[in-house]
């Protein structure tokens, strides 16, 4: 089979008595041609690269434009010294999200889930439960296994990227990612991942890609933490058993659909949006004379 259908996964592991990050991993098997040790080893290498990419974060490390750098620094400062208001695993979250957002954008290593502008999304929910939660790297593969099925489905029926749909699909997709990754971990069914990512997507849609001077910096790393903070509350909704009335393909395909009627102004040209801000615009003037002075 191919994974083009969540309900189509969602089905075959009812059917089979499979978990859904059993069916992805089947399928990633047959098309690669692999050994199941050897799909798995692909994944724990993927965590172990998101744990290097946060356990190597530096706050002192600044952008070329400085727009982006510091303040993962100053969230993990403020969550040490302070009764946070969204409390100790959210807290983590959003510092998470935004450490790694700041490495992709600073040129770090990352790992891209589904792309390297939603980098911090995925990581920012799985590093911080795996510490809280204790979790076992194999644990976390097959959790990312299902973070994979999600991508891959929405990759195939809408898109994934900021210049096909908008952030909604880079965000969006990151964020459903990501809510499916948590739901699977805290004992969820493949129904209840289903609705995550359902909800997760009805959130984000519509979200607009309008990087500032056209750089992954602003505000891309701070869309990383809505989209995780995002995937945490829409986790905890279907673990609740609340449901998404739209079922989950129809809601892919919906953000597919937007993201094609989506101005071209807000599809990652940097023409639109807060792109278009007169302090968007006075950034592009400055790094534009910048580059001007050195040829």
């Amino acid at each position: 089979m191919a994974l083009d259908s969540m309900v189509e996964i969602i089905d075959r592991a009812e059917q089979e008595g499979l978990a859904f990050w059993q069916v992805v991993q089947a399928v990633d098997v047959e098309e690669r041609q692999v050994t199941a040790e050897a799909s798995m080893e692909k994944m724990r290498a993927t965590w172990r690269a998101m744990l290097e990419s946060d356990a190597t974060y530096r706050g002192d490390r600044r952008t070329p434009s400085g727009l982006v750098g510091g303040d993962g620094k100053r969230m993990r400062l403020y969550t040490a010294e302070n009764h946070t208001l969204s409390g100790g695993y959210m807290s983590e979250v959003i510092t998470t999200a935004l450490c790694m957002g700041e490495s992709n954008a600073c040129m770090r290593k990352i790992v891209a889930a589904p792309t390297a502008g939603a980098c911090g999304v995925l990581p920012a929910v799985l590093i911080p439960l795996s510490w809280q939660d204790d979790l076992k790297e194999d644990d976390i593969a097959r959790a990312l296994y299902v973070a994979a099925g999600i991508g891959a489905v929405i990759g195939f029926r809408a898109c994934i990227s900021g210049a096909s749909g908008g952030c909604q699909a880079e965000i969006g997709t990151a964020s459903a990612m990501a809510a499916g990754a948590l739901v699977h971990l805290r004992g969820g069914s493949c129904r209840q991942v289903g609705h995550a990512v359902a909800m997760a997507l009805k959130n984000l849609m519509g979200l607009v890609c309008d990087p500032v001077a056209g750089l992954v910096e602003v505000p891309c790393v701070k869309r990383n933490v809505i989209g995780a903070v995002n995937a945490v509350s829409c986790a905890d909704m279907a673990l609740a058993g609340i449901e998404s009335r739209v079922p989950v393909d129809q809601v892919i395909d919906a953000m597919g659909s937007v993201g094609q009627h989506m101005p071209v102004e807000f599809r990652e040209t940097a023409l639109g949006g807060l792109a278009a801000t007169p302090f968007g615009q006075e950034v592009k003037e400055r790094l534009q004379n910048c580059r001007a002075s050195k040829m």
